[in-house]
């Protein structure tokens, strides 16, 4: 479209042709196209011959019905105010023309002139002149889906990661020039006051948030952080879209967490589900509860967790500040997806956690405190020192250690075998003091308890050693038969601890 018209524009053939035809292709701030060069000029050699040229080429392009006799490169302060609405119009769909950015020196002169339209329509809107009507409406839908949605391209450098977090430099958009300025546009037509809500929603409908939420997995974290204001802002203005939207975002989650586990946007749509959240009137509809439980906490499941860690756990402490007594199904949730294997991923579960607690009354505290302080014990016992001294970083929480202390005599018989084996075999200092400064917290909460615990783990030892010297005896009876025993050709041959083997 932009060729066409360009290419109707005068050519550059000789200095005198140059010199005859500046006035005559100059308005006021309007476009000044010549040769390869596009420039702004004043609006004081504005011939009559220009806008009748420019009309006829505008024809030839644009549909009547739509922009009848308007010429989209005239400025709006060359034409009257009954007339800026359809130029208006007129603008946003020269500005459906999309251009291949693969390739920078292609198309150059018409993506300058394109850059400059939108940034013009940016202007217009900002000045409050433009007035919002259906067809109005529907021009900035279509020139807004026309240049937005599209379909990106495999993301290679995760695949080959295996989906994991990297820290590689972002993927920035070649052509964000042009998306910037069509993002400006699409925000303050959203934000603005006059707009009405009741005609904007047939053409913001359910299909174009769909493909507005399929942008969040764009590679460019500048157009994730665009998108993010706008569909909050569309979450506020449009409230009969709002349950539409809890349930796209809640499959965007099913498919990232069960199928593919990998998505750009995560962080930035659990931003906005954190104001969302906030918001959310008392009491709870069940419809929030089953999006905590089944969007929001199995999020603790894929590898890359820690790149939304933060916003996910904003979520859920909004959650629980509402209704406290769903930390039960959080921390069954969160011991469901456990990390076993994972030691930088066990350390951040265990800072999740603390703050989970935090928020828990003590009845919900004791429903879950025996299947919770056994992973606890696991985690006190782990060789990785930084689990180990997050675990026992939990103790200096003094709403934790109330929970314990009330606790106590459920919670010490649990965790003691761990402490004691801390103190006599782990390899850090660091885990070792804190250790032995735990103990001597619960010696002085409850010197008897320690004492009861100590003698129980006294006696396990006892039993635990008696058990292995029983086996051992076993084990060399075993071997005196089967050395006793002629060897076959068929005959399994056992090996003695002490028979050297032969290097492969």
């Amino acid at each position: 479209m932009l060729k066409q018209l360009l290419n109707r524009l005068p050519r550059k053939s000789s200095k005198s042709d140059i010199g005859d035809s500046a006035g005559s292709h100059s308005g006021n701030n309007g476009i000044t196209v010549s040769g390869t060069r596009i420039q702004r000029s004043n609006s004081a050699n504005v011939v009559p011959n220009r806008t009748n040229a420019l009309k006829r080429m505008s024809s030839a392009v644009f549909p009547s019905t739509v922009v009848t006799g308007i010429e989209p490169l005239l400025s709006f302060k060359d034409v009257s105010t009954q007339e800026k609405q359809n130029l208006f119009v007129s603008k946003l769909n020269l500005c459906c023309v999309v251009f291949d950015f693969s390739d920078p020196n292609k198309n150059s002169l018409e993506k300058d002139v394109k850059r400059q339209t939108l940034i013009e329509l940016v202007d217009f809107v900002a000045s409050g002149s433009a007035r919002f009507t259906e067809p109005v409406i529907a021009g900035i839908c279509k020139m807004s889906a026309v240049n937005l949605f599209r379909v990106f391209p495999p993301n290679y450098r995760s695949s080959l990661n295996g989906g994991e977090a990297d820290d590689d430099e972002p993927v920035f958009d070649p052509s964000w020039s042009h998306l910037q300025v069509v993002y400006d546009i699409l925000l303050r037509f959203i934000t603005c006051g006059s707009l009405d809500a009741k005609v904007a929603k047939k053409y913001i409908d359910h299909s174009f948030i769909l493909r507005l939420l399929d942008l969040f997995d764009s590679e460019d974290p500048r157009e994730r952080d665009c998108l993010k204001t706008i569909l909050h802002r569309i979450y506020g203005k449009f409230m009969v879209h709002r349950p539409f939207i809890r349930k796209a975002v809640s499959n965007i989650f099913y498919r990232f967490v069960f199928e593919m586990e990998r998505h750009n946007g995560v962080a930035e749509l659990l931003e906005i589900f954190g104001s969302v959240i906030s918001g959310f009137a008392l009491p709870l509809k069940e419809e929030h509860k089953i999006f905590l439980c089944r969007a929001l906490v199995p999020l603790h499941k894929p590898k890359c967790v820690g790149s939304y860690l933060q916003q996910l756990s904003y979520c859920i402490i909004q959650f629980l500040e509402k209704e406290p007594k769903l930390a039960v199904s959080v921390i069954k949730g969160m011991l469901k997806y456990w990390p076993v294997t994972n030691s930088q991923k066990e350390v951040m579960f265990l800072g999740e956690l603390e703050e989970v607690l935090e928020a828990t009354s003590m009845v919900d505290f004791q429903k879950i405190m025996v299947p919770l302080f056994r992973r606890i014990r696991c985690c006190l016992n782990s060789s990785h020192f930084q689990v180990a001294e997050r675990a026992l970083f939990l103790w200096n929480n003094d709403h934790i250690v109330s929970l314990i202390a009330h606790n106590r005599q459920v919670i010490l018989p649990l965790i003691f075998p761990a402490l004691e084996r801390n103190t006599r075999n782990h390899w850090n200092q660091a885990v070792l003091n804190l250790t032995v400064n735990m103990k001597k917290m619960f010696s002085e909460m409850d010197n008897e308890l320690v004492i009861f615990c100590q003698g129980i783990f006294d006696e396990e030892e006892a039993s635990s050693r008696s058990e292995a010297e029983k086996r051992k005896v076993i084990w060399e009876r075993l071997e005196t038969v089967a050395s006793a025993q002629p060897v076959t050709e068929n005959t399994a041959v056992l090996v003695t601890p002490t028979t050297s083997i032969p290097a492969c």
